[in-house]
């Protein structure tokens, strides 16, 4: 069952830093005020801020059909060349500081970094049996928030004691990544001290999760021998395994809704489709708003549903897959070839050269057929999988090769993946098998948002990213507006 998930529009996201669906709120009173001396006063308190913190993961969609965009793996698509122009611009690499869809991120993830900021600094004012899990699972959720920001936007302001305030703009700096590092790291050395080794609640972080982020992010510095260290604890706790490689398991299910939260799951962002959305407001959807938009144009015929044809593998990423690899069929839906077998029929939007049709889907979030409520195309409960075992084990591999701890462990988990897949283990080492992690690497994760940022942080972009121009185009420019409201506080960044 899906831990479900409620709003809570609290007075302290009046900030900056809010998700707002209109400016009007600058020119009004909030109608009411929740300040720490009238919440927090009971258990419930806790719990609800905390499914509030959670909520803001639903959001993190748009971390994950950009990063695509943004990579190799996938063109823009959608109705035309100018549909979602953000998204358009950044397939790219046109994009500026004025680019709502860039805007999302920052907004998004600062609202999930203050909603967790709010639990933390409150974490004094009454004692309760649980308190300590609950106080943990903020600081995981702060430190993933604020690693998806740290990816996208290079340094940002940080805040250790609690949330921000209006005003604070002006005064608190950007960190620079290497501080922003450091207050990730402890938010999930604290964490990993009181989370459960098993979740309380399917949806929620177990201790696994936050070692997990941690060897992730120790990894994206560099910082091997760590990264290893925190990966094979995961890996010793036995708690996971890659689906498909059990009795009564078929790997090709993985994307699908009976396999969310199995046993390659160490942390899985939860959708339901029982909330209706709108444009207005994309982030109160409680579906998966990226597997609408990937779906395929004007669709109609068995399994899946409609979409708005955005996210399209492109030609090459196709091509990168041998004939034999299962996760081919796995990752990718060649529409012409599934019309022909099935009869079912589809409308081509976008055909501009650069960004537009290409006669493929991201199979692994395409929407399902459901019984999800209207709008339809925004409230896919399909789930995300955002930390997965497979994940656990390249990272692992890449983490003992490249600290040149140990190849055979590297090779053993690289092949472990492979072997899955259906194809044959590798016996290389050194140079050659660091190639063969990174490029199981994005066949393993195809569609799943992690490719353009492991292509940065490996020094690889300008190699594989047309238009790709680094530094600049390491990470995205601060939006104009948060610019503006530092008064000079904060400096863009380079190239923008």
């Amino acid at each position: 069952m899906k831990m479900k998930t409620y709003k809570i529009y609290l007075s302290l996201f009046i900030t900056t830093l809010l998700v707002s669906c209109s400016d009007d709120f600058v020119q009004e009173e909030p109608p009411f005020q929740v300040t720490s001396g009238s919440f927090f006063q009971s258990e419930t308190d806790f719990n609800n801020a905390l499914i509030g913190a959670y909520d803001l993961t639903q959001a993190t969609y748009v971390n994950v059909i950009l990063g695509e965009i943004a990579s190799d793996n996938t063109h823009a698509g959608g109705e035309s060349a100018t549909d979602v122009v953000g998204w358009q611009q950044v397939d790219r690499m046109e994009h500026t500081p004025i680019n709502d869809n860039i805007d999302d991120v920052w907004d998004f993830n600062f609202a999930g970094v203050q909603r967790a900021a709010f639990i933390i600094e409150n974490q004094d004012n009454i004692d309760f049996d649980g308190k300590a899990q609950i106080i943990a699972e903020a600081r995981f959720l702060r430190a993933y928030f604020n690693f998806e920001l740290v990816k996208w936007f290079g340094p940002i302001p940080i805040k250790p004691e609690g949330q921000f305030q209006l005003g604070e703009e002006l005064s608190i700096p950007r960190s620079p990544v290497e501080e922003v590092y450091a207050f990730i790291e402890d938010d999930l050395q604290l964490a990993i001290a009181d989370l459960a080794p098993q979740a309380p609640q399917v949806g929620r972080a177990s201790k696994a999760a936050a070692q997990a982020l941690l060897g992730k992010v120790f990894l994206y510095q560099d910082k091997f021998d760590l990264s290893a260290q925190q990966l094979q604890v995961v890996i010793d706790s036995g708690q996971f395994h890659l689906f498909g490689t059990q009795a009564g398991e078929d790997f090709l299910n993985l994307f699908e809704f009976s396999a969310e939260n199995g046993p390659e799951s160490v942390f899985e962002v939860q959708y339901s489709g029982d909330q209706g959305a709108g444009f207005e407001c994309l982030q109160c959807s409680e579906g998966n708003v990226a597997v609408g938009f990937s779906g395929v144009r004007g669709y109609n015929g068995p399994v899946y549903e409609s979409g708005f044809g955005f996210n399209l593998p492109t030609q090459e990423t196709v091509d990168a897959f041998a004939d034999n690899d299962l996760r081919k069929e796995l990752s990718i839906l060649d529409i012409e070839a599934w019309a022909a077998d099935t009869g079912a029929t589809f409308t081509i939007g976008n055909q501009d050269p650069v960004t537009g049709h290409t006669g493929f889907y991201n199979k692994k979030y395409l929407p399902r057929e459901n019984d999800n409520l209207p709008d339809a195309n925004l409230t896919h409960p399909n789930n995300y999988r955002a930390i997965r075992y497979a994940d656990v084990l390249l990272m692992a591999a890449e983490a003992y090769n490249r600290g040149g701890i140990n190849d055979d462990l590297a090779r053993q988990y690289l092949n472990q993946v492979r072997q899955r897949a259906g194809l044959q283990p590798v016996n290389s080492s050194g140079a050659d098998l660091l190639n063969n992690i990174y490029n199981d690497r994005r066949l393993e994760l195809m569609g799943e948002g992690h490719r353009f940022f492991d292509l940065v942080r490996t020094d690889r972009a300008s190699q594989f990213i047309d238009g790709f121009e680094a530094p600049k185009n390491n990470v995205f420019p601060i939006p104009l507006e948060e610019i503006q409201f530092s008064q000079g506080n904060w400096e863009q960044n380079l190239g923008y």
